[in-house]
């Protein structure tokens, strides 16, 4: 699984929600510790191209405490190859998300290696696993929140990358089911750029001699090292390649990219069923209509940030689609690139909309150049 993190550093480079009324029969463990891992087994689940996943299983993680009113919950869902552990670091008392106002719960997305994924289904192994998309994700986590969790409605959906594009799909599917919504370093729709992006991680794996037409053999070494190293020089701008790794410490650098860069078949096929999950993501095409016309039409209040030297997801639609539902934008100005939340604290703002969403307006938060702690509100 150490690919999975390696493959873009999110855990790393976004460093820099148990208390509940009842616990549903459909759960597959009860651990009495706050944030612990827990599953949801919800049988067969159909996706939207028509497969089906069987024996799904969801994994989750519950912190803080569900107010009287059941009125303070919040979902945030992992990124591309994110584990909900991952997150837990962003929640707590006095961090993104304060859980001593808010009841969070962190999911894992499907193909995570968590969840349901290639790597772990006994029935449908590695690919044999479906394609599944964004919006499966989504389905899976209100199956969750509804028939799980009991929940009719959220405070608020939020994410980061690949979570940002499920909160984009969270307001197009279900656009009364939470008041708000935060898409961080997210899309709601993948432009041709990103599409290049994947699909050559995609081609790189399935180049490796171990792939072996989907049946690996062994451990795709070869393969996803290139793609690991496609998915560091799209992670953050050249600027900040250049500044962070001299010519004479390049051998170095690559050196410990190819360290970590190791997995078997499972971790190979999860590693292509997200990305392809990406690569089809398109919310103005599921439903029809122009992307300005899907943003109007959204009822949720959002808060969309981005970063302008995002070289791994393309922020023109998020910003297309902030114009047109007339939400304010947070704009990272980093070299950063992608992981710009590891070099501009937005932990405040976000905390500041969560609270009051008026207070919170379009603004420009500028790279001072020091590698703080995203997750700590000061």
């Amino acid at each position: 699984m150490r690919v999975m993190k390696n493959a873009l550093r999110f855990s790393l480079y976004f460093l820099s929600l148990l208390l509940f009324v009842s616990v549903p029969i459909c759960v597959a463990q009860a651990p009495s510790t706050e944030g612990a891992q827990r599953f949801a087994e919800l049988g067969d689940f159909k996706l939207q191209n028509g497969g089906v996943v069987q024996d799904f299983r969801l994994g989750y993680r519950m912190l803080g405490k569900l107010n009287a009113n059941r009125s303070n919950a919040v979902l945030w869902p992992t990124w591309l190859g994110g584990k909900s552990e991952d997150l837990l670091k962003f929640v707590g008392p006095g961090k993104v998300v304060d859980t001593t106002n808010y009841f969070v719960i962190l999911v894992d997305a499907i193909g995570n290696g968590i969840s349901s994924s290639p790597s772990n289904s006994k029935k449908q192994p590695l690919m044999k696993f479906p394609k599944f998309a964004i919006r499966d994700m989504v389905e899976s986590e209100h199956r969750l929140v509804t028939e799980v969790l009991h929940l009719p409605h959220l405070r608020a959906v939020m994410g980061i990358s690949m979570g940002g594009m499920q909160t984009f799909e969270w307001v197009v599917a279900y656009p009364d089911f939470m008041d708000l919504a935060i898409p961080m370093a997210g899309s709601p729709q993948s432009t041709s750029y990103d599409k290049l992006l994947w699909l050559s991680q995609i081609d790189a794996i399935e180049l490796d001699p171990a792939w072996n037409h989907g049946n690996p053999t062994g451990a795709l070494t070869h393969g996803l090292t290139v793609a690991e190293e496609i998915g560091q020089m799209n992670l953050t701008s050249p600027e900040y390649r250049v500044a962070h790794t001299s010519p004479k410490d390049f051998d170095g650098y690559v050196a410990e990219l190819k360290k970590g860069a190791a997995g078997d078949g499972g971790v190979a096929c999860d590693y292509v069923r997200q990305r392809e999950a990406i690569i089809a993501l398109d919310i103005p095409a599921e439903l029809g209509v122009s992307l300005a016309d899907v943003a109007k039409k959204v009822r949720t209040r959002l808060l969309v940030i981005v970063s302008p030297q995002d070289h791994m997801v393309n922020p023109t639609p998020a910003e297309e689609f902030a114009a047109a539902a007339g939400a304010p934008v947070i704009t990272l100005n980093s070299p950063c690139g992608h992981i710009s939340l590891d070099c501009i604290s937005v932990g405040p703002t976000v905390a500041k909309f969560l609270a009051d969403p008026a207070s919170v307006r379009t603004e420009t938060l500028h790279d001072a150049h020091k590698q703080e702690n995203w997750h700590a509100i000061r």
